[in-house]
């Protein structure tokens, strides 16, 4: 009896998060609401709280499908055979397009904010590692010497940097770049670095 209990809430539970999923994917996440959620899952508004804590919590679990999307879109390629410096280019790339493919999911990783009483739960927060790792790995090669946590933080700076020009230029700000010249601008960008590595490594 209760193992049926349990499937029935973990059927509940996909079909809350499917639901938010695409209604965050159509119309953002700003226009996310738990009744229309409710309502396409084909559930009573309640029936979202004897799952989830709260409308934030739910955001959380979108979010995580979505990090397993691009985890999957930028480990899809074959690294073997590739230069550590195509390998840093494929990711940008990989990741400007599911941007563009997926973009309100996409902002919703970085637009969403918990409430005080509702932080980012430990295992969400370790999800996010895996952006840094594939970056770190090529870097690697580029400086093998590096310290492994000066590593780490030189992935996050060149993720930074990807996503700062992705983010203001999907966004439409002033100084973002046209979405024609968007994907050659990132591949120069990443090459820069890429070559700056590769010459420091050479001269040591």
């Amino acid at each position: 009896m209760a193992g049926r209990r349990e499937e029935k809430r973990e059927d509940l539970k996909a079909r809350l998060i499917e639901a938010a999923r695409q209604r965050i994917a159509r119309d953002g996440l700003t226009n996310l609401r738990a009744r229309d959620i409710t309502q396409d899952a084909g559930c009573a508004l309640g029936g979202l709280y004897t799952v989830f804590t709260d409308l934030a919590e739910l955001v959380i679990h979108v979010n995580s499908s979505t990090l397993k999307a691009l985890e999957a879109r930028l480990t899809l390629d074959e690294a073997r055979g590739k230069s550590p410096t195509d390998r840093l280019r494929n990711l940008a790339q990989g990741y400007l397009a599911f941007a563009v493919e997926h973009r309100n999911l996409w902002k919703a990783l970085f637009d969403h904010f918990p409430p005080a009483t509702s932080p980012t739960p430990q295992w969400h927060l370790d999800e996010h590692l895996f952006l840094m790792d594939v970056i770190a790995e090529p870097l690697a090669e580029l400086q093998p010497d590096m310290p492994a946590e000066d590593r780490a933080i030189r992935a996050r700076t060149l993720f930074g940097a990807v996503h700062g020009v992705v983010s203001i230029s999907l966004e439409g700000r002033f100084v973002g770049l046209p979405l024609e010249r968007l994907a050659r601008e990132v591949d120069e960008l990443v090459q820069t670095i890429a070559a700056g590595a590769e010459q420091r490594r050479q001269g040591m």
